[in-house]
């Protein structure tokens, strides 16, 4: 069988994989964008104004990248500060499993850097309350939302890595139980498309929707394979991830290699957020594969955004191709991700 990363590498012509990327200092850049993002960070509410519930647990997910990235970074009390003003609502801040879903891998990572296991205990809840979405009409996978309303991609990518990260993290049976539960279902659902990328969701018959391929969707499945492959010792989940990986990056670039969603302006405040969850979730991918086109794909994306879609004050705008237009902390966020992504993988 020949890979889809095989046979879609030369399809991107020479822009992509070309450039040299020996100038670019992405730490200096991440580190920049790190410093910049916290002009939008509320001390006393623990989020980010302007944004979103869930977009903040992604602008301290930045930090925590940024932090494992560069130790000398400080934003450990960042994090200590927002969950000690937030534990206690985790569960029921917002109807919407997805969004326990990001702080659940917030809280994950925070785990990793500091060992400190109310942050694992506060992931685990949230994973058990996401639990209680499962099943679905569509025999499996969890809802959406609490109301049960929709049955979508995100939130079954997010139960998928939240399950395979705690697994691997406790070593509790009963999460690589799940994980490997929900991608048996989610791999029968239909979602993925003939053209290996994921669509939104599934249709009030249990179908494919058609809805747009958006960049979080194709992101999230990957660190959760990742994951999964370690929790279980079986390959086969990373090679499923790189399929998906590169039939993502030829549908969603432009000619240079330049990341963009189907829809960006206009689009809502959600989607400012998504590209930077791809890129970091490659970032797993290349660090599980040494995969050298991920690794370029990621460094020619970081040096349009420093390069094009930047401002004095080293705020970053939503398209990474430019030029600048404005910036809020989900944009930025987003870019910032790419940078650190890039940054995280230099010289390895």
């Amino acid at each position: 069988m020949v890979r889809l990363s095989n046979y879609f590498l030369p399809l991107f012509g020479t822009a992509l994989f070309s450039q040299g990327t020996h100038a670019y200092d992405y730490l200096s850049h991440a580190k920049s964008g790190s410093d910049a993002l916290m002009h939008w960070y509320n001390q006393d509410t623990g989020v980010f104004n302007g944004t979103g519930w869930w977009n903040s647990a992604e602008c301290l997910t930045a930090l925590a990248e940024m932090q494992a990235v560069d130790p000398k970074s400080d934003f450990l009390d960042t994090l200590h500060n927002t969950f000690e003003i937030n534990k206690d609502v985790m569960t029921t801040k917002s109807d919407f499993y997805d969004d326990e879903g990001w702080w659940a891998l917030l809280w994950i990572k925070a785990y990793d850097l500091t060992h400190n296991q109310l942050y694992l205990d506060a992931a685990e809840q949230l994973f058990d309350d996401m639990a209680k979405g499962w099943t679905t009409k569509c025999n499996g996978g969890i809802w959406w939302d609490k109301d049960k309303t929709y049955v979508n991609a995100i939130a079954n990518e997010l139960f998928l890595s939240v399950a395979a990260h705690l697994a691997r993290r406790t070593w509790d049976i009963k999460y690589l139980n799940w994980a490997v539960k929900e991608w048996k279902w989610f791999e029968q659902s239909g979602m993925i498309n003939e053209n290996k990328t994921i669509n939104d969701g599934l249709d009030g018959s249990c179908k494919n929707n058609g809805y747009t391929v958006w960049s979080y969707n194709q992101g999230v499945i990957l660190g959760g394979l990742v994951e999964l492959s370690k929790a279980s010792f079986d390959d086969s989940y990373i090679h499923t991830a790189k399929d998906i990986a590169y039939a993502a990056i030829y549908q969603l670039t432009d000619s240079n290699g330049i990341l963009h969603e189907t829809c960006e302006k206009g689009c809502g405040g959600d989607v400012s957020q998504f590209k930077g969850i791809f890129m970091q979730q490659i970032s797993q991918l290349y660090t599980a594969t040494s995969d050298h086109g991920l690794k370029q794909f990621l460094e020619i994306n970081a040096q349009s955004i420093w390069k094009n879609d930047r401002d004095s004050q080293n705020r970053l705008g939503l398209k990474w191709s430019g030029p600048f237009d404005k910036a809020d902390a989900s944009t930025h966020s987003s870019a910032l991700m790419g940078l650190i992504a890039a940054a995280s993988v230099q010289g390895v």
